[in-house]
């Protein structure tokens, strides 16, 4: 997470006076937003060929994927130290946001190494 230079978390919120609503940084919090778009698609690619490997088929991979997104999620608030509101205008943004834009890349990286995995031992048993 990025910070500023005088120790400030990047994103964090400020209150001049009670009334006043909450400011964010726009580049910082779009700084984070980065961050965990890009972390989820390199877990989302390394898990799709950990799932290859291991030969999860159907089902069982699809729920391997939610389980290393539920993990990733849970990863980027102990991150914050379980203080989202400092860098996130909100729970989705850390929960939700790009939970479902890697399953591609995951699919991909899933049928790849699982079909070179099968074609491996089909030459090989022969």
């Amino acid at each position: 997470m990025a910070v500023h230079e005088d120790g400030r978390a990047s994103g964090k919120r400020f209150h001049e006076d009670d009334d006043d609503m909450p400011i964010f940084n726009a580049e910082n919090l779009q700084s984070n937003m980065k961050s965990i778009y890009y972390s989820r698609t390199f877990l989302s690619i390394i898990g799709g060929v950990v799932a290859g490997i291991w030969g999860f088929t159907g089902l069982m991979g699809f729920i391997f994927y939610f389980l290393i997104m539920a993990i990733a999620s849970l990863g980027f608030a102990a991150k914050a130290k379980f203080s989202i509101q400092k860098y996130f205008d909100s729970w989705n943004r850390i929960v939700v946001d790009g939970f479902l834009g890697g399953l591609m890349s995951f699919v991909l990286f899933w049928t790849y190494p699982f079909i070179r995995v099968e074609s491996l031992c089909f030459y090989i048993c022969l």
